[in-house]
């Protein structure tokens, strides 16, 4: 079964497009219940970490139990690092299919975001890898792991910086 690069293309542009505007149910759904979102930080001698259950990471969660509990923290504003939440854009780029199987489809993907907080604008940017399974009518992001190539920043990383 061939997906379609213009839906895969689709579903990563929507997700993108949720956290710019602030959409958290309408981004949580963009996720399987099983999703595994992973960045791995960068060791010594500047190769990514490469098992989170036993090395640093600069963000992991298991499951999209843990995303729904960052996002409550977020609109419950019960994240300081988040308050106020930032304006962003997030630019998705360099979309390649790397492996298509029965259901699902391994992408590989560029981004670039920008996020505005007081009076600042950073810049976050790296290389992403997904796994997209289609869910009915849908393509559902199954694990997600963000190369983040400029991870020497000023503040706490949160999932709307990438």
């Amino acid at each position: 079964m061939t997906i379609d690069y213009q839906k895969i293309c689709n579903a990563l542009y929507q997700e993108a497009r949720f956290l710019d505007d602030r959409q958290w149910d309408e981004w949580l759904s963009c996720y399987t219940e099983d999703v595994t979102y992973w960045m791995p930080a960068w060791d010594d001698d500047d190769k990514l970490t490469e098992d989170p259950q036993s090395e640093i990471s600069l963000m992991y969660y298991a499951d999209r139990g843990g995303l729904e509990d960052r996002v409550f923290r977020i609109r419950t504003e019960r994240s300081s690092a988040s308050m106020p939440e930032p304006r962003t854009s997030h630019n998705v780029t360099n979309v390649e299919v790397l492996a298509e199987r029965d259901n699902q489809v391994d992408v590989r993907y560029n981004f670039n975001t920008l996020s505005h907080r007081y009076k600042v604008t950073d810049q976050y940017f790296g290389t992403v890898f997904v796994t997209l399974r289609r869910v009915d009518d849908r393509l559902l992001i199954s694990s997600k792991k963000i190369a983040l190539k400029n991870d020497y920043i000023r503040q706490v990383l949160d999932v709307y910086h990438v």
